[in-house]
């Protein structure tokens, strides 16, 4: 799942995991309430991985980790922090939140790519080591 209000953002990072592999299904949120919802949603399946912005509107990415941390449904989902921000502050606050990792969003399309790749790759090695 992707949650980030920059529409530009959104389509780079799903571009780039189709072009890691073209398997994975991508659920979007444009602000972080939208997808605090899809999430609450009983119905819904529940991603395997999280790419989350820290500055949205009316709900900020560390308001929305600090909730689904507290969710007992929510929690396990590995939540990656994918921000402009390079403030040590929030890269502090998001670990005490229990962020699974922190990234700086990449000004060329392949870094992105190469940074996407590594976390999935982490990520279904955690998934194996949970199933």
């Amino acid at each position: 799942m992707i949650v980030d209000d920059d529409a530009d953002d959104r389509e780079l990072m799903g571009e780039a995991i189709q072009q890691i592999d073209k398997s994975i299904g991508i659920k979007y949120a444009k602000l972080a309430y939208e997808a605090l919802d899809m999430l609450s949603r009983p119905e819904n399946s529940l991603p395997n991985l999280i790419l989350l912005d820290l500055n949205m509107p009316r709900l900020s990415g560390n308001q929305f980790l600090a909730l689904i941390k507290k969710s007992e449904r929510l929690r396990s989902i590995p939540v990656v922090i994918f921000t402009t921000s390079r403030l040590e502050s929030d890269v502090e606050e998001a670990k005490q939140l229990g962020a699974f990792s922190f990234l700086t969003k990449p000004s060329r399309y392949s870094e992105l790519v190469d940074m996407l790749r590594k976390i999935l790759e982490n990520n279904w090695k955690l998934m194996d080591q949970h199933h």
